[in-house]
């Protein structure tokens, strides 16, 4: 996997120092198709009391959001759960899955941090570099930084920031439920991360790519 880890020599310090090299790569700017045919949605669950890491990934049609297909990987799980090293437990099993999808995307949705991360380098942003596609986090949580307070209704966003940076969005998606965090991963600006997820929610929590790959990522079958 050396062209997602480089030459990480497989201990926490080091993982952090690459994090660390990883986020001066990241491109915080648009370079998404103007007509994009593509998008996918990543996702990642674990079976055998994590043992396993069970990935998965949708590819839509961009101007419909209808999947046309999916893929789900196995693969045994290689590190245990560090807090803000998901990248390190977690991407070669979303690789693998994207190796299988039959058309590469133009734009993946990830589900979790892309610069919203302590050193600018969550999956998302991980990933993207890794993969030199345009990406997207979409978390569930707040990982580091703090935000305003949101309205309820859905469409309301404020900045997350952190040491006095924006690093990405809370935006309510869905009334009565916890706001997302959005976060640029690559090759996507900040406003770029925000508007897409926008255009890809169809009135659930989470938007099309990653509330697909949340469901089939969550099965068992």
């Amino acid at each position: 996997m050396s062209r997602v880890f480089g030459d990480w020599d497989g201990s926490i310090a080091d993982a952090r120092r690459l994090q660390e090299r990883l986020a001066g790569e990241v491109a915080v700017r648009d370079d998404v198709p103007e007509a994009p045919r593509w998008l996918a949605g990543f996702d990642v669950g674990f079976e055998d009391e994590g043992a396993v890491t069970r990935a998965a990934a949708v590819l839509l049609a961009a101007d419909t959001l209808q999947p046309v297909a999916s893929e789900v990987v196995r693969v045994p799980t290689s590190m245990p759960y560090v807090p803000g090293l998901l990248s390190f437990r977690e991407l070669p099993a979303l690789i693998a899955a994207l190796d299988r999808l039959p058309h590469a995307p133009d734009l993946a949705f990830i589900d979790g941090q892309g610069i919203a991360h302590p050193r600018r380098l969550g999956i998302a942003a991980h990933f993207g570099v890794a993969t030199g596609l345009p990406s997207i986090g979409v978390a569930k949580n707040v990982l580091c930084g703090k935000h305003d307070a949101l309205g309820a209704t859905p469409g309301e966003r404020t900045p997350l920031i952190h040491r006095g940076e924006q690093i990405g969005w809370a935006l309510r998606s869905k009334v009565r439920c916890n706001p997302l965090i959005v976060s640029p991963g690559h090759r996507v600006s900040m406003q770029g991360a925000l508007d897409w997820v926008l255009r890809a929610l169809r009135g659930y929590r989470l938007p099309e790519p990653t509330r697909l790959a949340d469901r089939l990522a969550s099965r068992r079958d």
